[in-house]
């Protein structure tokens, strides 16, 4: 190419071969630059799909298994062992050693089942914890909350109400603090791991503290997370309910 002149201007001699090269780099720039234009919104679409995945996965919850332990005063006792995979809780407590719960927030359900005899039953009220201690949106934990609080009862407990308290670290894991208050007024106090999307530590009304300690990553073996196949459901109520129709049944 002809040199630039000391004034900054080109000199005026240009080869046909320098000419040449002039038209067709200018000629590859518009083509690339018309062919991006062209697939931008699909480059674009692409790079979106792209990143659902990661987005997906950070939605989710991590897979862990965990200790409860609960407090109150000085008296400290094991609450239980729990096992948790996206949505899904498997909850085994000392009070009913003879099974364990099965928790889905996302549907919600709550069951508990007996092994020995190869039946579930909805848990209802039959352990609080079930109420607590499940998968939650750490930005609106009161809408889980309030869900497994009306599944356990028939009556409509109304709206839950939770207010962000702050920040704190619970063994060594920084959480954030609400103060979650039912419709009835009961209150409690739950310190949630984001990234868990669970949380670490209840405290209820009452001041007894329920804390999710000694955390692994990943689940212990042979531990189903789902109503194993074979199960029947046994309905208390329909239970009553033929009891009634039968000679034994004495009304109050």
């Amino acid at each position: 190419m002809a040199p630039i002149e000391p004034d900054g201007s080109v000199g005026a001699a240009l080869t046909a071969a320098d000419a040449a090269d002039i038209c067709n780099g200018s000629l590859r720039m518009i083509e690339f630059s018309m062919m991006a234009a062209r697939y931008r919104p699909w480059l674009g679409l692409l790079v979106i799909v792209g990143l659902l995945p990661c987005g997906h996965a950070s939605a989710q919850a991590q897979q862990f298994s965990a200790d409860l332990v609960s407090r109150q005063g000085d008296a400290t006792a094991p609450a239980g062992r729990l096992s948790v995979l996206d949505d899904k809780v498997r909850l085994e407590t000392p009070e009913l050693a003879d099974g364990f719960f099965l928790v889905d927030s996302a549907k919600p359900a709550a069951y508990f089942v007996r092994p020995a005899t190869r039946i579930y039953m909805e848990a209802r009220q039959s352990s609080r914890l079930t109420r607590w201690f499940v998968p939650l949106d750490p930005d609106e934990p009161c809408r889980q909350w309030q869900a497994m609080a009306r599944l356990a009862s028939a009556e409509d407990q109304g709206d839950w109400r939770c207010e962000r308290m702050g920040e704190d670290i619970i063994g060594g894991r920084r959480v954030t603090t609400y103060r979650a208050v039912s419709a009835a007024n009961e209150q409690i106090l739950g310190w949630i791991d984001p990234e868990y999307r669970f949380p670490l530590q209840i405290k209820t009304q009452d001041g007894a503290v329920i804390t999710v300690e000694n955390i692994r990553d990943g689940l212990a073996s042979a531990q189903p997370l789902e109503i194993p196949q074979g199960f029947r459901k046994f309905d208390p109520q329909a239970l009553i309910e033929r009891i009634k129709q039968s000679d034994v049944w004495v009304a109050p």
